[in-house]
């Protein structure tokens, strides 16, 4: 595997990690969260988690 493969495996995760750590920020904020904020964050989180989906492991 190539250094920039790798690399681009550790952003996507990374990015991904961050918008974790942003929903669940929000839902500990919002006691009851509408459907619309509900959905935002869950189109956030496919959002970022697209990329990993897209990307193949080669030895």
């Amino acid at each position: 595997m190539a250094r920039e493969e790798l690399n681009d495996i550790h952003d996507a995760l990374y990015v991904l990690s961050c918008a974790v750590d942003d929903v669940q920020r929000d839902l500990a904020d919002i006691e009851k969260p509408s459907a619309k904020e509900l959905r935002d964050m869950l189109q956030w989180i496919l959002e970022c988690a697209e990329p990993i989906g897209s990307l193949r492991l080669r030895p």
